[in-house]
C-alpha cells in the first residue's frame, strides 16, 4: 500500500512539473508579445506578425531537429551551414531546369547526407557531437561555397515558392509546415518506442546500453532527422527570400539551441519535447523581430541570445538535476521493465 501511495505520490509530482514548466513557457510567450507590443506600435501589425510566424517557422522546424540530437545528450553546431547548403542545391538545380521537386528531393538529400555523417562520426568514430558537427559546419558551408559558384542564385520557380512560402487559404504554408512538424515530432517522441529510447538514452545511455537498448541506432537516426529537418528548414527560407546563398542562415546553430533549451530541454539530454522547443523557436523569433524594430544592430543581439541561453539552462538545468538524482535508483531499476518487447 505505501509502495502505491508513492508511486501516486510522485506521479503527481511528475505532472505538477510538467504543468509548472509549460505554463513557464506560454507566460514567456505572452509576455514577449505584450513587451514587443509596447516597445513598437508596428509589432501588433498584421504585416509584422506574418513576418514573425514565417520567420519563426524556419527557426522551429530546425529547433525540432535539433531537440532530437539534444535529448540524447548532443549538440549540432552545422545547422545553419546544412541549411545554406539546402538552399543553394536546390535554387543550383531549378536554375539548370529541374523540376522543383526533384530539386526540393535533392536538397533534402544533401542535407539528410550531412546528418547522416554528422551520425557516423559520433557513433563509430567515437569523436564528440561538438568537435564532428563543428566539422561539419565548416565542411557543408564550404560545399556550399563551391556549389554557388560566385554571387548568389535567384529562384524563379513559382510552384516551389509558392509550397514553401505561399498560403494555403488564409494561412501561410510556412505555418502548415512547422505545426505538422511539432505534432508529428511530437507523437513519436510520446507515443513510440524511438521516442522512449531517445529520452532513455539522454538520461542514462550506460543504463539504456546495458538494458540491451540499440544505442548506436537511435544516435544515428537522431542525427540523420536532424539533417533532414534542417534541409526542410533551409527549403522554407529558400523558398521565403527566392534566393540560395552560401551566405544564408548564419547564427541559426545558436538560435536552434537556444530554442530547444528555452523550450525546457536539458543540454544534458533526458528531458524536453519537441512542442517545447517550437515554443523556444517562436520566443527567439519575436525577440529578433523585437530587437529588429527599435534599431538594435546585429552584434548586441548575439549578446541578448546568449545571456537567455544562458537564463534557460541555469533556470531548466537545476531541475532537471535535482530530478535526475532523487530519480536515479528507480530509472535503473526500471528501465528494463520499461522497454520490455521493444528491443531490437
Amino acid at each position: 500500500m505505501s509502495s502505491q501511495a508513492t508511486s501516486i505520490a510522485e506521479g503527481l509530482w511528475h505532472g505538477f512539473r510538467k504543468h509548472v514548466l509549460y505554463s513557464y513557457l506560454l507566460w514567456v510567450l505572452v509576455g514577449t508579445f505584450v513587451l514587443g507590443s509596447i516597445v513598437s506600435p508596428y509589432f501588433m501589425t498584421q504585416r509584422n506578425v506574418g513576418n514573425v510566424l514565417t520567420f519563426s517557422a524556419v527557426i522551429s522546424v530546425i529547433a525540432v531537429g535539433q531537440f532530437f540530437v539534444v535529448v540524447t545528450g548532443g549538440i549540432d553546431l552545422s545547422v545553419g551551414a546544412i541549411a545554406a547548403l539546402t538552399t543553394v542545391v536546390a535554387a543550383v538545380l531549378m536554375k539548370a531546369g529541374c523540376p522543383a521537386t526533384v530539386a526540393a528531393i535533392a536538397a533534402l538529400v544533401a542535407a539528410g547526407v550531412c546528418g547522416a555523417i554528422n551520425g557516423l562520426l559520433v557513433v563509430k568514430a567515437g569523436i564528440t557531437p561538438f568537435v564532428a558537427t563543428l566539422a561539419m559546419m565548416s565542411i557543408a558551408r564550404g560545399v556550399s561555397y563551391l556549389v554557388q559558384e560566385g554571387s548568389l542564385i535567384g529562384i524563379t520557380n513559382d510552384g516551389f515558392v509558392s509550397f514553401f512560402a505561399g498560403k494555403i487559404g488564409p494561412i501561410q504554408s510556412p505555418v502548415i509546415i512547422f505545426l505538422a512538424v511539432m505534432l508529428i515530432a511530437g507523437f513519436f517522441m510520446r507515443e513510440t518506442t524511438f521516442g522512449r529510447r531517445l529520452y532513455a538514452i539522454g538520461g542514462n545511455g550506460e543504463a539504456a546500453r546495458l538494458s540491451g537498448l540499440p544505442v548506436a541506432k537511435c544516435i544515428f537516426s537522431a542525427y540523420l532527422l536532424n539533417g533532414l529537418l534542417t534541409g526542410l528548414g533551409g527549403l522554407i527560407l529558400a523558398a521565403q527570400l527566392t534566393q540560395g546563398s552560401s551566405l544564408l542562415a548564419q547564427g541559426y546553430e545558436l538560435d536552434s539551441i537556444a530554442a530547444v533549451v528555452v523550450g525546457g530541454a536539458s543540454l544534458a539530454g533526458g528531458t524536453g519535447t519537441p512542442i517545447g522547443a517550437v515554443i523556444g523557436g517562436l520566443i527567439i523569433g519575436m525577440l529578433g523581430n523585437i530587437m529588429n524594430l527599435v534599431g538594435m544592430s546585429s552584434e548586441p543581439q548575439m549578446v541578448v541570445k546568449g545571456l537567455l541561453i544562458l537564463v534557460a539552462v541555469m533556470f531548466i538545468g537545476g531541475g532537471v538535476k535535482q530530478s535526475r538524482r532523487s530519480s536515479k535508483l528507480s530509472k535503473l531499476q526500471g528501465l528494463a521493465h520499461l522497454f520490455k518487447g521493444g528491443v531490437a
